[in-house]
């Protein structure tokens, strides 16, 4: 299997067997390395000094952070209910189909009985 495969999808079995914990793992390793390869690129340019304080390695993995959320969350419980990659649709029940085609209709003058039409 592909290893970025296997790190991209979500796990879909129950709780928290040591594969899912191995990709969880794997996950977070690599964001770290990430965050130490940016981390060490900022510290060659002029943005040193900020960067080498605690808030701003802080800001630097917030930052990092907010792209690489997802990716960090596929195998939480709220995760596997999203789907990855796209947006939750919205569940439409069958009794709010049924309302919905009743009220379609409601407050609109009908025809007369007979299908002739309206008034002449």
């Amino acid at each position: 299997m592909n290893v970025w495969r296997w790190l991209s999808t979500p796990d879909p079995s129950p709780g928290y067997p040591p594969r899912k914990l191995a990709r969880i793992a794997a996950r977070f390793l690599l964001f770290l390395l990430f965050v130490t390869l940016v981390q060490s690129l900022i510290g060659a340019t002029p943005l040193r000094p900020y960067a080498a304080t605690w808030w701003g390695s802080a800001l630097v993995v917030f930052l990092l952070y907010l792209p690489f959320g997802r990716f960090l969350s596929l195998d939480t419980p709220g995760a596997a209910r999203r789907g990855f990659g796209r947006p939750a649709a919205p569940q439409v029940s069958v009794s709010a189909q049924r309302r919905k085609e009743r009220n379609r209709y409601a407050g609109v003058r009908k025809g007369p009985p007979g299908g002739r039409g309206g008034r002449r």
